[in-house]
């Protein structure tokens, strides 16, 4: 069984981020960056499905030279080679990045892609739908829970008001939620092995792929400072502000 799975290089969340003083971005140096915390979760599931059922875990980031870290330690956790599409990351967005996946799917053909829920930097949530629009293939999001079996994934899926369940047939497109695993711990063997596992790297033109991004930011701006709050004498005063001021009863 071959799986593909992604992995985003992003800023470490809990890094405190200033904007450039033209609103151009944000100010980065000295700041880490980290794989998504969604795509962990996508390639623990793959390496598990590839310990139950055999085959071949493919890491796939698409970014810049740096992504080949986040790459590497995917591969530390148990994937077996990787694949760089090498993009500036800020002349993409998600329509690109869903075209170049789906490139590199269509040249890997795997059977299965595993992929985390969204990016935690942008949170935009479209890049695993994309992906399966273009390819037509199914997809099952926010999955908890996941067993194939005889060419079809049945997927436990978190949604509003609780959880259902969908069978697909392979291949298919999945997206991991929280609750599907425990991602491990990349061990100081799989460390060192990681550094001799192959790293390929692309160039959209390589895939095919017009690379233009179709959507651009062109400023950042900080949300307005919040007002002071107030203390009121009464749940009276309470009312009437809530109906004359807020107008929200």
């Amino acid at each position: 069984m071959k799986i593909l799975t992604t992995v985003k290089r992003i800023l470490d969340p809990e890094a405190k981020v200033r904007l450039k003083p033209d609103g151009s971005g944000l100010v980065t140096d000295g700041i880490d960056c980290k794989v998504n915390s969604f795509d962990e979760y996508g390639v623990e599931e793959a390496i598990r499905l590839q310990e139950k059922h055999g085959g071949e875990v493919v890491v796939v980031s698409v970014g810049s030279a740096d992504a080949t870290k986040e790459i590497r330690t995917a591969l530390a956790m148990g994937g077996d080679r990787g694949i760089l599409v090498e993009v500036n990351p800020n002349e993409t967005d998600n329509a690109t990045v869903a075209r170049l996946l789906a490139a590199v799917i269509e040249r890997e053909q795997p059977d299965l892609v595993v992929m985390g829920k969204l990016s935690v930097d942008s949170e935009e949530n479209q890049v695993a739908q994309r992906v399966a629009g273009i390819l037509g293939w199914p997809q099952a999001t926010f999955a908890f829970s996941c067993a194939v079996e005889s060419g079809y994934a049945t997927v436990g899926r978190e949604v509003d008001g609780g959880t259902t369940t969908v069978r697909v047939k392979l291949p298919a497109v999945i997206t991991a939620d929280l609750r599907l695993n425990e991602p491990r711990y990349a061990s100081l063997p799989g460390i060192m092995k990681a550094k001799k596992k192959p790293v390929d790297t692309l160039t959209p033109g390589d895939l095919g792929v017009d690379a233009d991004a179709k959507i651009r930011a062109v400023k950042y701006e900080l949300p307005p400072a919040r007002k002071a709050g107030e203390i009121l004498d009464d749940v009276d005063e309470l009312v009437d502000r809530l109906q004359n001021e807020a107008k929200v009863l």
